[in-house]
């Protein structure tokens, strides 16, 4: 800016021996506006530059907070503690069931175990008996009731009861089975778990004690395929 003053001035002196005033005062006149248009373009300017930056500024800012906001997302405080909350809690695993076919002596009860038969009985006649039960007596011939010396009642509900007949009977909930070239019935009876298979040109039929979970269908099935109908 001083320098266009110093400028003006020395052209002002030079020319004012051969110009007339008037030329003078025009030429003086022509120089300030010019200063003026210099400094309002210096102070446009300055703003522009001046909200140029802050733009940047800003725009730079919010560029930086975001990416930090995005890491701490990733991988952050956040991400690590609910990770270690959810593996710090133990899973817990459903209660197993009994599926179809199964009893609940696989799920904690004792089994019945069956042992060598030496005991004749009658027209029914079984390799395998159930261990600690015994055929009461007298048996009869299409007939053996089993029960444990500890027994003091005459309900056969609570004993195992074999019975050979002519045709086989109607049973809930059936579960038939194959196996050792005979089929195999498992199902319900009076409420009670009883199977039944042909044997040659009998049916034997087994009623197990009333609410038991000791004979499984596996165990069940052995203990019928062990057995005889004369």
């Amino acid at each position: 800016m001083d320098d266009v003053k110093r400028l003006l001035e020395g052209f002002a002196d030079r020319a004012a021996e051969a110009l007339p005033d008037a030329d003078i005062e025009a030429d003086v006149t022509r120089g300030r506006r010019a200063l003026r248009r210099i400094k309002r373009r210096r102070r446009v300017t300055g703003v522009l530059c001046v909200a140029a930056v802050s733009a940047l500024a800003l725009a730079i800012g919010n560029q930086v907070k975001w990416w930090g906001n995005s890491t701490e997302v990733a991988g952050g405080t956040g991400e690590t503690e609910t990770t270690a909350s959810a593996s710090s809690t133990p899973a817990t695993a459903p209660a197993a069931e009994p599926s179809k076919g199964e009893t609940m002596s696989m799920f904690g009860a004792s089994v019945v175990e069956l042992v060598a038969n030496k005991q004749p009985w009658s027209t029914i006649d079984c390799t395998l008996t159930p261990k600690g039960w015994s055929a009461e007596t007298p048996i009869a011939a299409d007939r053996v009731v089993l029960s444990q010396p500890a027994m003091r009642t005459a309900d056969t509900a609570a004993k195992v009861v074999l019975q050979a007949a002519p045709q086989a009977r109607s049973l809930s909930a059936v579960r038939v089975t194959d196996g050792s070239g005979k089929t195999f019935h498992i199902g319900t009876l009076d409420g009670r778990l009883t199977g039944q298979v042909k044997l040659a040109d009998q049916w034997l039929l087994v009623e197990l004690p009333t609410g038991t979970v000791e004979w499984p269908d596996d165990v069940l099935r052995r203990f019928m395929d062990s057995c005889t109908v004369h």
